[in-house]
């Protein structure tokens, strides 16, 4: 599927890897480093932070801070530790930023419509699809800083950090690694990437762009030295209806799945930023996706749509 590849020139020769599978998703790590066993030592300590981290978002624990939330959803205020309560908030001014198409409130969604499988042949009518998103609301989520308090004003509401958890924990490994004295790596959440540094040959880190015509062939490269990008596409999870490709993003005003675009990748000085901004892109479309991402510093954006059209915002020098 054509799609903006996340292939990182190396020397593999002091680039030490590794790949985990952590908050359901594929990590690797990578620590440029002379000392082997420091490198290592350095990811384990990388992979305690993720974990860490998890632990405190992750709706498959009945446990976590997030469950707690969704729990007393309508009933009252939940106490969180003050780094949940600071993604809650940056979340919700991505969601201003995005006029709701970023939504952590996505978690209500009826996922009994979605199930993006070969025994769905139709889309639910307009009105069905929107009843199942009507609990979808970032301004029902009512934050209290003095207390460090998140709650949910409707009863059934509940928050997902799955559009921006994984670029969280992507920035926080970095910190963690360089705060260890990690000079050069890379994070790799699942294709929400950052780098910092050089590679071991002292040249900057690249990734190559994908030709949408011939997907194994790049058409461009670009310099993610120090930056971050994550992708958001329909090449993932889909649905083919009477010849029309629907995304498994679903719009969070309408309920109804996206259609248009084939991918999203943004680049941005923050993985938690570049991963929170693909998907409400995705929603947008391309003309007003791009409009808000030529208003963002630091922020560029490549769009490939469904007819393989290639889109970049206009502090991005891309080669067609």
């Amino acid at each position: 599927m054509p799609m903006p590849h996340t292939e990182v020139d190396t020397l593999v020769t002091t680039l030490h890897k590794r790949i985990v599978k952590l908050m359901g998703n594929r990590f690797e790590l990578n620590v440029v480093s002379d000392d082997a066993i420091w490198a290592e030592e350095r990811i384990d300590a990388a992979i305690a932070e993720i974990k860490r981290i998890e632990q405190l978002l992750t709706t498959f624990k009945d446990d976590s801070q997030t469950n707690e939330i969704n729990r007393n959803a309508g009933i009252k205020p939940v106490k969180v530790d003050q780094e949940v309560f600071d993604l809650v908030e940056r979340s919700l001014k991505i969601s201003q930023l995005t006029q709701g198409a970023f939504d952590i409130t996505y978690g209500s969604i009826d996922k009994s419509l979605w199930n993006f499988d070969l025994n769905m042949t139709a889309l639910p009518d307009a009105e069905t699809a929107q009843k199942s998103v009507r609990l979808i609301n970032y301004r029902n989520v009512i934050l209290d800083a003095a207390n460090c308090t998140v709650y949910l004003k409707e009863v059934g509401m509940r928050i997902g950090f799955g559009g921006i958890g994984k670029g969280y924990a992507a920035d926080k490994a970095k910190q963690l690694l360089q705060a260890q004295g990690v000079k050069s790596g890379i994070v790799n959440a699942a294709g929400d990437l950052i780098t910092w540094g050089a590679q071991p040959n002292g040249k900057a880190w690249t990734i190559a762009i994908a030709d949408p015509d011939q997907s194994t062939m790049p058409f461009s490269t670009l310099n993610i030295s120090n930056m971050a990008i994550a992708t958001s596409g329909n090449y993932e999870k889909y649905v083919m209806i009477n010849g029309k490709k629907y995304s498994h993003t679903i719009d969070p005003v309408t309920g109804l799945p996206v259609t248009g675009i084939k991918s999203v990748s943004i680049i941005s000085p923050s993985a938690e930023l570049a991963d929170a901004m693909a998907t409400p892109v995705m929603v947008m479309g391309v003309k007003v996706g791009l409009d808000l991402i030529n208003q963002l510093k630091h922020v560029a954006c490549v769009i490939i749509d469904d007819n393989n059209k290639i889109y970049n915002s206009h502090n991005i020098n891309i080669k067609k």
